[in-house]
């Protein structure tokens, strides 16, 4: 621990700007490619068939505000670190204090996500493996990776990205040379067609209700969209970084996640489409290419690891900023020689082996996957809804940096009303799933387990200050 906390000088406890153009825009599209895309969408297909398309394109059009306005509060105060810290500022010391540790949690069930999906994955090649090993060899490598340098954790969320990025590339290529060849599956014994979008009962074969469901694991797919909020220490030139990675958002959106599952359902009707694996592996494996399936599989592979990585980053960088003020234990907020907060990876990490505990309570790596992502959609719809009501504060107490803006958020105040009133609108439609009603209902002890411990570290600090004042 020594040399974690031998920071040296005052000027080294600072995070540094090592983060780069082209690492910024890769950690947005990473961001925008969730885990939930590649292995929770065979399970949105099977719920809300078709419409599925509609459900990303409404997720990301409302997602893509919460973004601008993030975007424009964190560029009118560059002190800013990230989110927690404007919340704090705007909203009080209560709001940085639960938006910071609720962000936290948020990437530790995410985290275990994951490396839950990471297990599934490498059972397509080991079936007789145990979940937890590959589990543990994954935490073990990308601790490794992130304790050298922020630059290492940038270089490596760029390598995924790309892996990511080619492979959706390449499947939406192939997919189109098949619906062009008309290609006719001997296991489905279908033709490849844009008609195969609404033959099998329609656009809406499930109908409202079907639709409606499909929000709930959908809307898993886009944590981490606002990844790029919490780098925003670590960015080179964030004003002219931060917005350009924001405002191709809606691109990426249309891009990665509709083509991509229009391209699916073309050449695989959506009937045929398993709830409990890749529909992505699975393309492959029904028209016959088992092998194109199994570097699919690896993709998928390093995409969750890829934004397994992203939490370790993001939740290590959150436990230093709430060390700073006071919110965390203060051995969170060293930093090590190479200008990491090691200590609060190092507890992140901890905390993620649960992951392990997990997968032996619950065998089914689906079923595992979907508690863990629910309560984690949950949480992350709290912390979209605390930047929306930041900016909301925002407007009223900086109106004067509002109108000195270069990035103002579309909308404003008005669309921000309106994002909050659709996330109110997922929460009412997880009540209807009896798996994701068990999740809300857990949920809440998080936020009761906060209100505790806000109370207590206020009562502590304001006790600790009076003694050291008397002395």
């Amino acid at each position: 621990m020594n040399s974690i906390n031998n920071t040296g000088s005052s000027q080294e406890k600072k995070l540094k700007r090592n983060l780069s153009n082209r690492h910024i825009q890769l950690i947005a599209i990473s961001g925008a490619i969730g885990t939930g895309l590649f292995m929770g969408s065979g399970k949105t297909i099977n719920l809300a068939g078709p419409s599925i398309i509609f459900v990303y394109m409404i997720i990301g059009f409302i997602l893509f505000f919460v973004m601008r306005a993030m975007g424009e509060i964190l560029l009118s105060n560059l002190n800013y670190k990230s989110f927690s810290d404007f919340a704090a500022d705007l909203m009080g010391p209560w709001a940085g204090f639960f938006t910071g540790w609720t962000y936290w949690f948020c990437w530790i069930i995410t985290g275990i996500a994951d490396v839950v999906a990471i297990a599934g994955y490498a059972q397509y090649w080991f079936p007789s493996l145990q979940a937890w090993i590959p589990m543990l060899i994954c935490i073990f490598i990308l601790v490794s990776l992130n304790l050298l340098t922020v630059k290492m954790f940038g270089e490596t969320e760029f390598w995924f990205s790309m892996i990511k990025i080619i492979a959706i590339f390449a499947l939406i290529a192939v997919g189109i040379l098949l619906l062009i060849t008309s290609y006719h599956s001997q296991t489905t014994n279908t033709t490849a067609s844009l008609t195969n979008l609404w033959q099998y009962d329609g656009m809406f074969p499930n109908g409202i209700m079907g639709f409606f469901a499909g929000f709930q694991i959908a809307i898993f797919a886009f944590v981490g969209i606002e990844l790029i909020g919490t780098t925003a220490a670590e960015t080179h030139d964030p004003t002219i970084n931060l917005p350009r990675a924001i405002n191709s958002v809606p691109l990426r959106i249309i891009f990665f996640y509709v083509f991509a599952l229009i391209i699916i359902m073309s050449v695989t009707p959506w009937t045929f489409i398993s709830p409990n694996k890749s529909p992505f592996v699975e393309l492959f494996t029904l028209i016959g290419l088992p092998a194109a399936a199994s570097v699919i599989n690896f993709v998928v592979l390093t995409s969750a690891a890829s934004s397994a990585n992203s939490g370790i980053y993001s939740t290590s960088r959150m436990l230093f900023g709430l060390a700073k003020k006071n919110d965390a234990p203060s051995l969170f907020g060293h930093l090590s020689r190479r200008f990491v907060p090691a200590n609060g990876l190092m507890f992140s990490c901890i905390c993620l082996l649960s992951g392990v505990v997990l997968i032996y309570m619950v065998p089914d790596v689906m079923a595992a996957f979907t508690i863990v992502t629910t309560i984690s959609a949950i949480l992350f719809m709290f912390i979209w809804s605390m930047i929306l009501l930041s900016y909301i504060q925002y407007r009223k107490k900086r109106q004067h940096l509002h109108e000195q803006s270069l990035f103002k958020m579309p909308g404003g105040i008005v669309m921000s009303i309106i994002c909050l009133v659709f996330f109110a609108f997922v929460i009412v439609l997880l009540t209807f799933e009896n798996d994701t009603r068990q999740a809300l209902i857990a949920t809440p002890i998080w936020f009761l387990i906060l209100a505790t411990s806000y109370y207590v570290h206020k009562k502590y600090g304001k006790t600790k200050t009076a003694v050291s004042n008397e002395h």
